[in-house]
């Protein structure tokens, strides 16, 4: 990945945050009783439309009492180069990430240190869920930050809930940049950061996530001068409901960490300004019904569009603006430029629906950059364990394309699953390539009736053949799949470092 430029201006030594540069992101540490009274009729604005509408606020819930101040962004895109002054040495921020890398949690280790432990207020343990364990080398920051989301975990929605109320009623103008409807968008710009702070220690993973979130964000308009918008409201919505945990300790902490994250982010985002469009629009040239909820989808970018086989693109329709989903490329780099998606509409899928029953040639959509790292390893001679589950089957057919341009001829084995041999609407391509190449060997397994193939699940029909631990393994398709996939996998031999597969996170969303 690239390696932008971090800027942060304050450490994560753990320190209160009284004794030096707070960097551009910076809370107020003037009491509450001292604000001006125009601060407490925003504060009231604020409550009276928040979205959980709790009729009595419970006792252990409370108001932000130290707002935070504006922030100064360090710089506004491409034309910033000059860090800011650097204050103490800061960790950074992972999250969400890059498809067939490792979990979308990062490395989260296990063990707990017995003195957290019983240090943690009220009995906050976040050892008592693994996700927030701190890790016997975790910084006094990391410790804060998880000792606070493991407090808001069981509460998320109505932390979520209250943080874009306050980020939409203090900043309408943010606004716009959201789709009409929030249902799927809600929670994971928060569930984005909660991830990140979980590994605030882990740099090399922080950086590739942000970086790749920086970079990603530039195709909703996003500019520097709005992280610290979000920034205030994150700060508020925690200090509301993280009344255990919070403390000028744990703010700093946070402040610390999100102007960490965001510089990471911005810098990112200025670096891909330099070389790529924040999307590009594409005609819609093809469109065939494969079943009657699965279409096969070609377009045309309106400029060059570089990505690997295995990668996959966020796609935007015209009649769903900023609802953008994601969707794998059906085939390696074409001569001709053109791209490919299976699509498979899902019950009230906004964009999936509208890709199978409403576009049409002449259309035009909008595509995010590529993303993901289920690619070929061209340096390696080991085979390929590609398993191709529903549309899954469309990044696994681009894998296979890609070792045929490649010309370096490897074993390739497809199992190809579907419920029934009506669902397998691509097996007639994988045949012919089958054919043409005699590394590859193509089966079909159907979970469900009669077929001619392999019965029963993907999981189970792999384990009959084999062995496979000569081979890299490749996963797509639902969810569901991936995970009985990978344990399966895992069953088989096979370690964790050679198996690839998309983000579970970002298959569900694209699943809608």
């Amino acid at each position: 990945m690239d390696a932008p430029t971090t800027t942060s201006s304050a450490g994560s030594d753990g320190s209160g945050g009284n004794s030096g540069d707070w960097g551009w992101f910076t809370p107020s540490r003037k009491p509450a009783e001292d604000q001006p009274r125009t601060q407490d009729r925003t504060q009231d604005r604020t409550q009276d439309r928040t979205q959980d509408r709790t009729q009595d606020r419970p006792s252990d819930e409370r108001t932000p009492s130290r707002p935070v101040n504006p922030v100064r962004p360090v710089g506004t895109g491409a034309d910033r180069r000059t860090p800011v002054e650097p204050g103490p040495a800061s960790g950074p921020w992972p999250g969400d990430r890059p498809a067939g890398g490792p979990p979308a949690t990062g490395p989260e280790e296990q063990h707990q240190r017995p003195d957290e432990a019983a240090s943690a207020p009220h009995d906050v343990r976040p050892g008592l869920d693994p996700r927030f364990a701190v890790p016997e080398t975790a910084s006094p920051d990391a410790v804060l930050l998880r000792r606070t989301m493991a407090e808001i975990e069981p509460i998320s929605d109505k932390v979520t809930s209250y943080f874009y109320a306050l980020l939409f009623v203090q900043h309408p103008e943010l606004r716009s940049l959201f789709p009409a409807a929030m249902d799927a968008q809600r929670d994971r710009l928060f569930k984005a950061v909660l991830t990140a702070a979980r590994l605030v220690d882990d740099n090399d993973i922080l950086t590739e996530f942000l970086s790749r979130l920086g970079r990603g964000h530039r195709k909703y308009g996003t500019q520097p001068e709005h992280y610290p918008a979000v920034g205030e409201c994150l700060i508020g919505a925690l200090t509301r409901y993280a009344v255990n945990t919070w403390s000028d300790e744990a703010e700093a902490a946070w402040v610390r960490a999100y102007t960490q994250f965001s510089q990471i982010m911005i810098d990112a985002a200025a670096e891909d300004e330099l070389i790529a469009p924040a999307w590009w629009h594409a005609e819609v040239v093809g469109h065939e019904l494969r079943t009657p909820d699965i279409a096969v989808v070609t377009v045309r970018p309106d400029q060059p569009y570089p990505f690997l086989a295995g990668q996959y693109a966020s796609v935007e329709t015209p009649w769903w603006p900023r609802v953008w989903r994601h969707y794998s490329f059906a085939s390696a780099p074409r001569p001709d430029g053109l791209l490919s998606f299976h699509v498979k509409a899902v019950p009230a899928g906004w964009v999936s629906s509208a890709l199978v029953h409403r576009a049409r040639p002449g259309d035009v959509i909008r595509l995010g950059p590529p993303a993901g790292s289920m690619t070929v390893d061209h340096s390696s001679d080991s085979g390929l364990l590609c398993l191709g589950g529903g549309t899954g089957i469309a990044p696994i057919k681009a894998l296979v394309e890609d070792v045929a341009d490649y010309g370096r001829h490897r074993t390739v084995e497809v199992f190809y699953g579907a419920r029934s041999d009506h669902d397998l609407y691509d097996i007639d391509t994988m045949m012919r390539l089958a054919r043409k190449h005699s590394w590859l060997a193509v089966r079909p397994v159907v979970s469900d009736g009669t077929t001619n193939g392999l019965s029963g699940q993907l999981p189970d029909a792999v384990r009959q053949y084999g062995p496979w631990n000569a081979f890299d393994a490749y996963l797509s398709g639902p969810p569901g799949m991936i995970r009985s996939g990978v344990d399966a996998l895992m069953g088989i031999g096979i370690p964790s470092h050679r198996i690839r597969h998309d983000s579970i996170e970002e298959l569900a969303a694209a699943a809608e």
